[in-house]
């Protein structure tokens, strides 16, 4: 049944399913008036671009955006040429999700985040220039780079339509967002009272480039684990949970998670967690935390949800299914 109050909605695909599954359900949110499809580039299992590419190729309209990827691992002139592939395949239809990353996984892999707002403002800086198909040359601390362009042999050459939308957590980021990017692409994993912060400081940045936060474009992760069994729901979401607040310790500050709690599920989690030592770690996950950060329960619980995140900013919900992806497209269709 289409729903009415929340009139934009997108989808989240991360790596519990096959790609070709993949493709099919971004063919299915198409068809239920989904506005895009969003891929993470989570942990070290699957990159973003390889998924991107193949929604983009089996779908018309939908737009396909990186959930979110780092600004650390990639050359700046390779990033910029994979987003233009990306917008060969699908015309203006590629979103740029780019984020700061996270430890221990990027100190684990020999990359020392430093100075994250200056690398991430670097990075935008250079990218857009590339994009608007300009020869480059750019000195800074993070891109250094002498009279590089893009190389188009084949294709469009006029300049490309990539919004560059930036995974903020924290208030620094936030305001560096709302200054620089097109707009925020909110976490999850978090109270919907978050947002409040989230506005404050986008808007802070906004107005320094003479805007406000309303002329960002907001959408905002959402774990969303739909079942007629609400048991059932609570159950999936809470796998997920113990999960992300073990290994992404940002988020579990965002959330307002106890550090005891964290560091019991750390205890008993490995690296990489086996589903074993998940279910073993949930019993220090409460219903009541699933409940407060994130849209579980009854589609109509779920839709309750995911609204009070619209009301408190998030322009866009990217909703993460959890169990049956069809129901929860379903639930939220917009036609």
């Amino acid at each position: 049944m289409p729903n009415n109050e929340i009139p934009r909605v997108a989808m989240y695909l991360q790596d519990a399913h096959p790609i070709r599954d993949g493709m099919k359900y971004a063919q299915y949110a198409e068809k239920r008036g989904f506005e895009a499809v969003w891929q993470a580039e989570s942990r070290l299992v699957r990159d973003a671009i390889v998924p991107m590419a193949a929604y983009a190729a089996a779908t018309e309209s939908i737009k396909i955006g990186s959930g979110v990827i780092n600004n650390w691992t990639r050359n700046i002139g390779l990033l910029a040429a994979t987003y233009l592939t990306l917008d060969d395949l699908a015309p203006d239809r590629i979103i740029c999700g780019i984020g700061a990353w996270w430890d221990p996984l990027a100190r684990n892999v020999g990359i020392e985040r430093r100075k994250p707002l200056k690398a991430m403002k670097e990075t935008i800086e250079v990218l857009r220039k590339l994009w608007a198909m300009e020869n480059v040359t750019y000195h800074g601390e993070f891109h250094y780079v002498n009279g590089i362009e893009l190389d188009v042999v084949h294709g469009r050459r006029e300049p490309r339509n990539i919004p560059v939308m930036i995974g903020a957590t924290g208030p620094k980021m936030m305001e560096l967002t709302g200054e620089m990017a097109d707009g925020a692409v909110l976490n999850y994993c978090v109270p919907p009272e978050y947002n409040d912060m989230a506005m404050e400081q986008l808007d802070k940045g906004a107005r320094k480039a003479g805007r406000s936060v309303y002329d960002l474009d907001r959408p905002q992760l959402v774990v969303c684990s739909v079942h007629e069994d609400r048991a059932e729901a609570i159950r999936g979401a809470k796998m997920l949970l113990t999960q992300y607040l073990a290994q992404q310790p940002h988020i579990a500050k965002a959330s307002g998670v106890k550090k005891e709690t964290v560091e019991k599920i750390q205890e008993t989690l490995g690296w990489p967690a086996t589903k074993e030592q998940i279910e073993k770690a949930m019993i220090y996950v409460s219903d009541e935390l699933v409940l407060r950060i994130s849209a579980t329960g009854t589609p109509e619980e779920a839709r309750e949800k995911v609204m009070e995140y619209v009301k408190r900013g998030a322009t866009c919900p990217i909703l993460y299914p959890l169990g049956d992806v069809k129901l929860m497209i379903d639930t939220f269709a917009t036609k």
